[in-house]
């Protein structure tokens, strides 16, 4: 995972802060492989009720702070939308092997 750990607590306090101590939340895309270079933050939560202002509001907050692009999906908890199945099944996510609400 081509992350830091300070970037990592980021994406955890702000995700937690700004959609609910409960968000779920998986890495995946571009910044799972440690062979690739560049690419955005592609971050697919779960939360208890997804809010359209909240994710505006974290993943500019994220943009801010990480210095990158953030893509920021927002889901209620269990979705099985076809973006929900490709970012679970294509995570090395926080929550298999870093997890962001440990």
């Amino acid at each position: 995972m081509r992350l830091t750990p300070a970037q990592i607590d980021t994406i955890k306090s702000k995700t937690q802060a700004l959609l609910g101590e409960g968000a779920q939340v998986t890495l995946f895309g571009s910044r799972v492989d440690d062979q690739a270079k560049g690419g955005d933050v592609d971050l697919y939560v779960e939360t208890a009720q997804p809010d359209l202002m909240k994710k505006i509001r974290c993943k500019v907050s994220l943009q801010d702070q990480l210095d990158m692009p953030v893509d920021l999906i927002v889901k209620p908890y269990g979705d099985f939308s076809s973006i929900a199945l490709i970012a679970k099944k294509k995570a090395s996510g926080f929550e298999r092997a870093h997890p962001v609400n440990a």
